[in-house]
């Protein structure tokens, strides 16, 4: 299945989490068991430093205590079939006993917010599953485990995904850690994005929180819930964020499918309570609430669908609902982003006879190609669409109203948006008699989202006043780039250019009302 859906009923995933089972669970385990809690853990074959290595172990694996020789315990590593001794300080003994779901707890919340430390909170968690009664799991107690479960896995998702070059033994260990979390029933999938793979966390965790979640927020089975709405509410939200992460969209979907995906996105974020929030997280629903009916615009744009402007103008709501004074800093990129996916697709929400154009200059129109293909004619008083002056199709969302032809009719700018995230500009220029068309991308590298429009006309013919905000792919360092651009019509090649539109005069004296009133360029 492309997703699942949650039932209401959280007795459905309270019968789930009681019979929740991992893979080094499938067989009993003997008693007393400990778990792994440092980096190349050394399995040795005797109780000394000097002893042969029999094996390397890892946080968060479970082996059984068999015996303990002065400051190293004998166990067994069900995985491996094989036996051995470690150090006493690199393990934690655990019980199945419910005495001893109370401190397991505590070291998960712990853990829970120590980057590098996923492996070991996973497996904590999984101990805790395994000591905790029946009650507990149906409870709040329950409920941030899985929170907790779902955002590790995630964490650790992003980190294999970073890009960033690392240590031989950092390497190791992320490889390592990822291993151990399947073990422990969590799956990943990989997919290839710009030359990389982009590691993303299936989240069946999260799923979970928010199937039990709304019952525990009305009240539940426990009197101490009633007081814990806000933190049964950051949970949502935080499972929200985790199964709509944009970039954790399999790039080989079908059209339909993608666009199922992104409305059943959508059904999601929009149940989170956003009242109970910290501002920090309201700004993170909001900005992905953005980047999800962007994307559903551009989707219903390419099916000629009447509900494009709607969705369009949501997007742009959301992000404007963004409250940038409580924006922190490692949230500024996810800013950045859904600005661009907003940008990208806000031509939706502009009703074409906003923009109709004079008849008595060259103006676009389109017209149907091959089966899904839009051809765009440059027509006048003189070439109608039989002998348009100008003709050019694309299987791209082409934009009609945005089309904006220069006082001396001698050059027209249109955007054309072929990725949901990634829009062009195209320019159609008079050359003595000739017209011809120019594409202008959103940056000279290769973007992975980012947007380029025409901002204004400057006076003469012989300039145009320009936006363009992209962020490259990691393979290309994730670069990212915002800047306004006097450009030169002949060849496109920029004049003059500024971060800040103000520091270019240009920019004040032409720039175009339309522009201003409905781009996001300027934040």
């Amino acid at each position: 299945m492309l997703f699942k859906r949650f039932s209401p009923l959280a007795h459905v995933f309270i019968a789930q989490a009681a019979m929740f089972s991992i893979a080094t669970m499938a067989q009993p385990v003997k008693l007393p068991t400990a778990l792994i809690t440092t980096d190349a853990t050394p399995l040795r074959a005797a109780p000394r430093d000097s002893a042969q290595q029999q094996a390397v172990l890892w946080p968060g694996e479970q082996v059984e205590v068999r015996g303990e020789r002065m400051d190293y315990l004998q166990v067994w590593d069900h995985k491996r079939e094989r036996g051995g001794f470690v150090r006493a300080s690199q393990l934690r003994r655990t019980t199945a006993q419910a005495a001893d779901a109370p401190e397991l707890l505590a070291q998960v919340r712990l853990v829970q917010g120590t980057p590098g430390s996923e492996a070991l909170g996973i497996g904590l968690a999984a101990a805790y599953i395994e000591a905790a009664p029946a009650q507990a799991l149906q409870g709040l107690a329950g409920l941030e485990v899985f929170d907790a479960l779902g955002t590790m896995a995630d964490r650790l998702a992003r980190r294999a995904s970073s890009g960033q070059v690392q240590a031989k033994s950092s390497e190791a260990a992320l490889a390592a850690h990822l291993e151990v979390a399947a073990r422990y029933g969590l799956n990943f999938t990989s997919y290839e994005q710009g030359g990389r793979m982009q590691v993303c966390y299936e989240g069946e965790m999260f799923r979970r929180v928010l199937g039990l979640a709304p019952a525990l927020a009305q009240g539940g089975t426990s009197p101490a819930i009633s007081g814990a709405s806000r933190a049964v509410s950051e949970m949502q939200a935080r499972a929200a964020l985790g199964l709509t992460r944009p970039e954790c969209t399999d790039p080989n979907l079908r059209m339909a499918d993608a666009q199922r995906l992104q409305q059943w996105r959508a059904e999601v974020l929009d149940k989170i309570d956003m009242q109970p929030l910290p501002h920090y997280l309201k700004n993170r629903i909001h900005m992905r609430r953005a980047a999800v009916f962007s994307s559903l615009a551009y989707q219903q744009a390419r099916k000629s669908d009447g509900t494009a402007q709607a969705l369009a103008e949501r997007a742009v709501s959301e992000l404007a609902s963004v409250s940038k004074t409580e924006l922190p800093d490692e949230d500024q990129a996810a800013y950045n982003d859904a600005a661009m996916r907003v940008n990208a697709s806000r031509w939706a929400a502009v009703p074409a006879a906003l923009t109709a154009p004079s008849p008595k200059l060259p103006h676009i129109v389109t017209t149907p190609g091959q089966p899904g293909e839009t051809c765009v004619l440059l027509i006048d008083t003189q070439h109608d669409t039989a002998k348009p002056l100008a003709r050019r199709c694309t299987f791209s969302v082409v934009w009609p109203q945005s089309a904006s032809t220069n006082r001396e009719g001698t050059a027209i700018a249109l955007a054309v948006q072929p990725l949901e995230a990634w829009r062009e500009l195209w320019v159609f220029q008079k050359t003595g008699s000739e017209w011809r068309i120019d594409v202008l991308p959103p940056a000279t590298f290769q973007p992975e989202l980012g947007y380029a429009e025409f901002a204004g006309w400057v006076p003469g013919g012989t300039q145009l006043l320009v936006a363009r905000e992209a962020r490259g792919s990691k393979e290309d360092g994730a670069r990212y780039r915002r800047n306004y651009e006097v450009t030169r019509l002949a060849d496109l090649s920029i004049e003059r250019q500024s971060s800040d539109p103000s520091a270019l005069g240009a920019f004040q004296r032409w720039q175009d009302l339309m522009w201003k009133k409905w781009s996001v360029s300027v934040r």
